[in-house]
């Protein structure tokens, strides 16, 4: 070995020991007759002093010609700091160098590779390599490592078994798009990438593997953002012969047990909504429930009064912003053109102050007296000292925008606190929904998500009506798993791709091997899958599951460090029997 030990675990009991370190060059102070070096490996900083009394001279010149990021290993013996340094973990101990070799010069690098960095994020990404070898970083993945592992360790004790799936599969015409791979052997065919491994699953419950799990890699064909990658992982879960109950219980049972071991957390209740309840309080199927701040409809005391805005609409609906109606003309400005902006696309906000005196200012004054307004604040909950916040319209859309304010407020208002966790199951979601473009339905989860028992009648009726036997994970708004029970009758089966619009040859074509294997004797079954990437995100306290990924891609889903996606040889292009449209000149 090229090093005794790494650059973060020498302390004061290494004292007068002979060490030998091996890592990059993160900084030299050169004092003149003293140079000190900053040496940094994975796993922390250890302080090297030379000095001119106690080193040769070519000692101190070899440290004085070090530049940033070399690649270099120091033997020494470890001495006591005079001036310690509380921030490092290393920070009492030096040591002090009686050899230093060169074992590889590196280039200036074009950003400071510390947790402050001068280097915006499309830099960083170009030199990924370079970004990765900053403490933050890295911590992020080790969080990521440790979730992996702890993960693997208690599906492993609830008896699942690791199954891998394949990653070259059958291109399905349902839900996101998918990568598609050619195949040279069979041309003029294609394989998928597997969007899940959703089929594979069940066919392992069909196998009789009764419990299994996969932390997988899956890939979507979708606009990108924040909380989105084209190639994604999942904690991949199934069970056979369980309930909805036995899987909320099983996997409320994981998450307790990452943020027990992860994060040294007790999770306190995970709280369970109705789909419609979300939606009717917080016009959102993944609401955030650190905070109040429920929709209250107000159709009876607000129509009726003259104001045409409210008269027309389908929807007068409010949210009670606890002591905020200090807010100022100019915030609340701010947020009517928040809110104007074509990402939420309302067409005005209404604001009510209940003011200390017990009167009320509200930018309706016009059309509402004094008691008109009392009826708001009362049917509100208001107190003195709240804002009241008033949105109209469609109700599908105006509770969106609603949504979206509640949200923004939240976060000004210091309600969204990252340490605070609020776990919350959200059940009964439509098992179907209706698309106006392709005018009929489309599965709300997947066409294999069952119906609730008791709504199975309606499929032929009243299909928007029936509920799924699904559920989503959700903590603090963000929707972090969700699965169902799954259908596991043929006729169901069947049943259910006809009212997704599906001929019977269309079904057959594109999942005849999963019905035919329905046929040889299918167990009940259900199951889950995880955002791995959010799971860390939510963890680590950040918004973005780019930081979780040691090689993301960007917003136009490109690796800008290799140039990927890229153009193929035509040479390559002819063994694939793959002709591009040429673009004809202007």
């Amino acid at each position: 070995m090229l090093r005794t030990h790494t650059c973060g675990e020498l302390r004061l009991e290494n004292i007068d020991k002979e060490v030998t370190l091996a890592g990059w060059v993160q900084r030299v102070r050169n004092k003149g007759g003293l140079i000190w070096v900053d040496l940094r490996d994975r796993y922390g900083v250890t302080q090297l002093i030379f000095e001119e009394g106690d080193a040769d001279k070519s000692l101190l010149e070899k440290a004085a010609s070090l530049g940033r990021e070399f690649v270099v290993q120091a033997k020494g013996t470890v001495i006591e700091r005079t001036s310690k340094n509380d921030k490092l973990p290393t920070g009492d101990i030096e040591v002090k160098a009686s050899e230093i070799i060169i074992l590889n010069k590196a280039k200036v690098p074009p950003f400071i590779i510390e947790d402050e960095t001068d280097g915006g994020e499309d830099l960083r990404m170009k030199f990924r390599y370079l970004d990765l070898r900053r403490p933050n970083v890295r911590k992020k993945l080790q969080l990521r490592h440790r979730m992996m592992q702890e993960t693997r360790r208690y599906m492993d004790v609830e008896g699942f078994m690791e199954v891998e799936t394949p990653v070259l599969i059958k291109s399905t015409p349902e839900g996101a798009r998918d990568f598609v791979v050619p195949s040279r052997i069979n041309q003029g065919e294609f394989y998928a990438l597997p969007q899940s491994p959703q089929t594979f699953k069940q066919l392992l419950m069909v196998s009789g593997f009764d419990r299994y799990f996969q932390i997988v890699k899956c890939f979507r064909d979708e606009d990108l953002r924040a909380d989105r990658q084209p190639e994604f992982t999942q904690i991949d879960c199934e069970m056979s012969f369980v309930d909805q109950e036995d899987i909320l219980q099983t996997f409320e049972g994981l998450i307790r047990h990452l943020f027990r071991e992860v994060k040294g957390l007790e999770l306190g209740e995970f709280a369970r909504m109705d789909y419609s309840e979300a939606m009717r309080q917080y016009g959102n199927d993944k609401p955030d429930t650190r905070f109040e701040m429920k929709f209250v409809e107000l159709n009876d005391v607000a129509q009726g009064q003259g104001f045409k805005v409210f008269d027309d609409a389908e929807l007068v609906v409010g949210i009670c912003a606890k002591g905020a109606a200090t807010h100022t003309r100019k915030q609340l400005d701010a947020l009517t053109d928040w809110v104007k902006r074509p990402q939420i696309g309302a067409k005005g906000l209404v604001y009510v102050k209940c003011n200390e005196d017990g009167s009320f200012k509200s930018s309706v004054d016009k059309f509402f007296d004094q008691q008109a307004l009392a009826q708001w604040a009362n049917k509100m909950g208001a107190a003195q000292g709240d804002l009241l916040l008033v949105l109209s319209g469609e109700e599908n859309a105006v509770r969106k925008q609603l949504s979206e304010l509640r949200l923004k407020l939240g976060e000004e208002l210091g309600l969204r606190d990252k340490s605070d966790y609020k776990p919350l199951w959200v059940l009964d979601f439509p098992l179907l929904e209706w698309d106006e473009e392709t005018h009929r339905y489309h599965a709300m989860h997947h066409p294999f998500t069952s119906p609730k028992i008791e709504d199975v009648e309606l499929l032929a009726s009243d299909p928007g009506r029936v509920r799924a036997n699904a559920y989503d994970l959700v903590i603090n708004g963000v929707e972090i798993g969700g699965g169902s029970i799954r259908i596991h009758d043929k006729q169901l089966q069947e049943l259910m791709f006809k009212n997704l619009g599906f001929t019977e040859e269309e079904a057959k074509a594109q999942f005849g091997f999963l019905m035919e294997a329905f046929e040889y004797g299918a167990p009940p079954h259900g199951g889950i899958a995880f955002g791995f990437d959010r799971l860390c995100a939510i963890f680590g306290g950040t918004d973005s599951i780019r930081d979780y990924i040691a090689f993301p891609k960007n917003n136009s889903g490109r690796d800008v460090m290799i140039d990927s996606p890229s153009k193929i040889s035509d040479d390559q292009l002819e063994e694939l029997s793959i002709q591009l449209l040429k673009k004809k000149p202007l």
